[in-house]
Formats: structure tokens, C-alpha cells, sequence
């Protein structure tokens, strides 16, 4: 590369990511803005006629409730999990915490599947519910399961980073475990409950798989997106409630940042690892807690296996494997399955390569503050945004004729660019993680020896940070197969999609047929994370000396 290519390269990659940015987020937003609040007209009508109607004005109600109680509901169980994971000494943790994980792999419909086929009118313990399973309640349980892992992840991070020393001046003092409790380890994970509380809110209220299959007459916002958008057009009205959709949202990750500051002011460099005490009557009675709470979890995922193995659930319970010939459904057949896990490798290759370079755009790049600062808060914009909102707006952004991009509508392009879109903040700050945690002291040696920026980029820091990048490669990938918000205004007639499928055979009354398409998007990720997690357990395994020699090398 000349000299004044490499002058340059800092400058047109940090234009690059914010004109990225611009035209894969900033500009849809302005259109779905735009629309709500009239085509080519600045007027609140349609946002008055959203609430003067009964049924959309309810649905606001219930999702706000819907999103509370379910906050009050997993809350309390992900951190008594959490503690026993990070703060006890209890045995079995690793398949605790694996299954507790299962949530994550598997669409949220699915959950809302196995309640049926447990609970519904035709379902294993219909006696216990009197088949009563739709409803808010259904609709909360369904939630709860598929949020709560989520609320754990954050929980035992807050839980992990815990000073010792705290912990021995309270005890040299005679406090007792329940004012330790109360004056140091609530305080401490004090951030990661309002994050955790904030999270399971939005992904509460912005979910589209559990109101489907046991809302019937319990209306939310996400199912108003839905059918104002799909059902009768009415693309105004949907626009007004993703913006209201959106509201919550934007509002839960500014408290979750303001929280996150005043954590870091007291967290100390000199802090000491706390030391695990066995406390029998403790550690039996969580131990218990978590055995219950991951037998629930996986409970459901063998009850969604079965259901989909017998001739009928749970009637005729003789094996058969009908109901995996997907293409006497309408899915799209196992090519659904097959589309989705392409567009998710290639939403953790593109994905991933996006984000590492936004990290090192915001965090190393010099001499293009303007742009690194642009570029940093709207990385964070993408978590304010739920998926529905976000593919709808690419309809109405794409879908003009008059827009130069308009060529990208219907394509795998545009999923493509959704699904990065979607899930981006949560891959940035991994990565800015990642990138912080490497000496800059190495760059420097490396631009005194003549390499460029881009050079100390691929040959220094991606080496140093494969790890995250492979950690972020899995999260692309697993979101990417089980979406089904962003994705399902998007995808094109002859692309169909995995999650899509299980949404439209569910609708279909296939409740089976749907039950194991997601069980096959199960197995898939399992093996993407199997497979991930040894790559990153080898890499660590050699990351001293690979350090060194990408050092030295550079």
C-alpha cells in the first residue's frame, strides 16, 4: 500500500462505518419518523387515532403490564440463580448454567409451543390448567422462559466481580450473612439488577413469538406492528406503534448507561477475589431452586421434542417422523432451514468483521475525532430499536421507488443488513471490550517499524482478540436463526426463513410441523456453540505465545 493510501485508510474506514450507519439505521428511523406522524405532513392524527381506538389502545396498556410483571416474575429467580452459580459452592454448575441457556438457542416461539402441549386444551396436564393456558398468564410464563436466561448472563457478571476484602472487614466486624447481604451484595450487583430488569422489560414488550401463540384476545403492541403492517396495510398506524415501541426501549438503555457510570465509580483496581464459603441450609435450598428452575427449561425443550416424534400428542404416543416432512407445510420446507443458516454465517462473518472495525474506529483511530465520536454513539442506537420497529422501517425506507437503494428491497442483501443491524450494540461494546484490553504500546512499536494503521489492525489486534471475535461470530450467528421480528416484513418469497417458518405453520395450526422446525434450529445452534466454545477454549489455550509471535512478527 503507497504512503498516501495508508494516510488515507484511517480516514475512509471511519467514513465508511458512519455512512454504513447512516444508511443501514439513521435514515430508516427519520422515514418510520416520518410516517407516523404523516406522509409529507407534520400532524399527530394518526397518533390520535391510534389511541382512540379501544383494541390499540388497550394493547399499549397490556404490553407496559405484560413487561412489569414479567420483570417482577424472572428478576428474583435469574438472580437467586446467578447467586448460586457465582457465590456458592453447590455442585453441577456447568449443566446448570447450560441448560438455563437453552432459552437462548431456540425461537420464542417455542416456549410459547411447549406450554401448549403441556398445559393447552390437548396438552399433557390439561387436567392441572383446564386447558386455560392463553391469556396474560400464558403470555408471561412463555416470556419468562425466554427472557430469562438473558437476565441471568447479565446477573452472574454482576455477581462475579465482587471484592473479598469487603467481605472479610464485614465478618472481622460481626455482620451477619443477611446484613452482608443486604449492605454489601445488593449494592454491588445493584447495576447489574437495573440492567437486567431493563433488558427483560424491552425484550418483553418487543416480542412477537409468545402473544402469537397464546395472546388470543390478549392484544400487545408487537401483535398491532404486526397486523396493522401484514394484515391490512396500514403502514401509518404501524409506524406509530414502533415508535411507541421504541420509546420504552430508548429510555431503558439511557437509565441502564446512567446506572452503568455510577457502578464504575465503585469498582477498585486493588480489589481481591472473593473467597467461597459452604453454608449448608443455603446451598441445598438454592441448589434446589436451580434443579426446579432447570427442570422446567428442560421439561419444555423435551416436551417440544416429543410432541414432534409421536403420531399425536398426547393421545397416540407411537413414533413417527411425519411431522420433520417439512415440505408438506407451509414453511418453506427444510430449505428454510438450510437459507437460515447460511444468512446466519454470513450475518457472523459480515457482522463480525463490521464490529471489530467499529470498535477500533471509536477506541485507536487518530485524527478522525469527529467522525470516532459520530460513530460511537450511534453504535449504541441499534439497542433502543426492537426488531419490529427496525423492519419496518426498512420497508418503508427501501421500498420507495424513488429511493437510489430501492434495488436492495427483497433481497438477501437487506436481511443480510438487518440482521447486523439488529444486534450490533451488544457485538461493538464485546469487541471495544476487546480492543481496550490490548497495549497500545504494541501499535506503536508496530508503526515504527512501518506498518500502517490497517497493517497493525489485521496482523496485531484481530490476532489478539480472536477469542471475542469468535464469541461474537456465535452471537451473530444463533440471533440470526432465531429471529423472527426483523426479519419477517423482509424476507423475500423464494428466500424463506427458518424462525418465519415456524411463525406461519403455528399459524397454520401445525403446532407439531412448527414445534420441530424449532427444535432444529436448536440443534444447529448447539452445534455453532459446541464448535464455538472449543475454538475459544483452544485459543486461550495458546493466546500467550500467540501474543508474542503476532508482536514480534507485525
Amino acid at each position: 500500500m503507497s504512503g498516501f493510501a495508508q494516510r488515507q485508510a484511517p480516514a475512509l474506514l471511519a467514513a465508511g462505518v458512519c455512512i454504513g450507519a447512516l444508511i443501514a439505521l439513521v435514515f430508516p428511523l427519520t422515514v418510520l419518523v416520518s410516517r407516523s406522524f404523516g406522509d409529507g405532513t407534520f400532524t399527530f392524527s394518526h397518533y390520535v387515532a391510534y389511541f382512540e381506538t379501544p383494541g390499540l389502545s388497550r394493547a399499549f396498556i397490556n404490553t407496559a403490564i405484560l413487561g412489569l410483571l414479567t420483570v417482577v416474575l424472572v428478576i428474583p429467580l435469574a438472580f437467586a440463580f446467578a447467586y448460586a452459580l457465582e457465590r456458592t459452592l453447590i455442585p453441577g454448575k456447568d449443566i446448570l448454567s447450560a441448560i438455563a441457556s437453552g432459552p437462548l438457542l431456540v425461537p420464542s416461539l417455542l416456549p410459547a409451543l411447549a406450554l401448549v402441549c403441556l398445559f393447552g386444551r390437548q396438552g399433557l396436564f390439561a387436567g392441572l390448567s383446564g386447558g386455560d393456558i392463553y391469556g396474560l398468564h400464558g403470555v408471561l410464563l412463555a416470556d419468562a422462559v425466554a427472557t430469562f436466561p438473558h437476565a441471568l448472563i447479565i446477573l452472574r457478571t454482576a455477581l462475579s466481580a465482587a471484592d473479598g476484602r469487603l467481605y472479610e472487614q464485614a465478618e472481622i466486624l460481626g455482620a451477619g450473612p443477611w446484613r452482608i447481604f443486604r449492605a454489601i451484595t445488593l449494592p454491588g450487583a445493584r447495576h447489574g439488577l437495573v440492567a437486567a430488569s431493563l433488558a427483560v422489560f424491552a425484550l418483553t414488550i418487543t416480542d412477537i413469538g409468545a402473544p402469537v401463540v397464546l395472546g388470543r384476545d390478549f392484544n400487545v403492541m408487537s401483535l398491532v406492528i404486526y397486523k396493522q403492517v401484514l394484515g391490512q396495510q396500514h403502514f401509518e398506524l404501524g409506524a406509530v406503534a414502533a415508535i411507541l415501541l421504541i420509546m420504552p426501549s430508548a429510555v431503558a438503555i439511557l437509565l441502564e448507561r446512567l446506572a452503568a457510570r455510577r457502578q464504575a465509580a465503585m469498582r477498585s483496581a486493588s480489589a481481591t477475589p472473593l473467597k467461597l464459603q459452604p453454608h449448608k441450609f443455603r446451598d441445598v435450598f438454592l441448589l434446589s431452586l436451580c434443579a426446579f428452575l432447570a427442570g422446567c427449561i428442560l421439561l419444555l425443550l423435551v416436551t417440544c421434542q416429543g410432541a414432534t416424534l409421536v403420531r399425536l400428542w398426547p393421545y397416540d404416543l407411537s413414533l413417527t417422523g411425519q411431522y420433520y416432512a417439512f415440505d408438506r407445510y407451509d414453511g418453506g420446507g427444510w430449505q428454510a432451514l438450510f437459507n437460515s443458516a447460511s444468512l446466519a454465517v454470513a450475518v457472523a462473518l459480515c457482522g463480525t468483521t463490521i464490529a471489530f472495525c467499529g470498535a477500533y474506529v471509536s477506541e485507536r483511530l487518530q485524527g478522525v475525532e469527529l467522525l470516532r465520536g459520530l460513530f460511537a454513539r450511534l453504535a449504541l442506537l441499534p439497542a433502543a430499536v426492537p426488531g419490529l420497529a427496525l423492519g419496518l422501517s426498512y420497508v418503508l425506507f427501501f421500498d420507495d421507488p424513488a429511493n437510489p437503494l430501492h434495488l436492495l428491497y427483497g433481497s438477501v442483501v437487506l436481511l443480510l443488513m438487518a440482521d447486523v443491524t439488529h444486534y450490533y450494540t451488544v457485538a461493538h461494546m464485546t469487541a471495544v471490550s476487546a480492543v481496550r484490553s490490548i497495549d497500545k504500546q504494541l501499535e506503536s512499536a508496530a508503526l515504527t517499524l512501518g506498518r500502517g494503521p490497517l497493517s497493525v489492525l489485521w496482523r496485531v489486534i484481530a490476532p489478539m482478540s480472536a477469542p471475542a471475535l469468535v464469541e461474537i461470530a456465535l452471537y451473530f450467528f444463533v440471533n440470526a436463526m432465531t429471529t423472527v421480528s426483523v426479519v419477517v416484513f423482509l424476507y423475500p418469497p423464494t428466500f424463506k426463513l427458518a424462525s418465519v417458518a415456524v411463525l406461519n405453520m403455528e399459524d397454520a395450526g401445525d403446532l407439531a410441523p412448527a414445534a420441530a422446525m424449532g427444535m432444529m434450529i436448536f440443534y444447529v445452534n448447539l452445534f455453532a456453540r459446541i464448535a464455538g466454545q472449543s475454538l475459544i477454549a483452544n485459543m486461550r489455550q495458546l493466546s500467550a505465545p500467540s501474543s508474542k509471535f503476532v508482536a514480534v512478527s507485525a
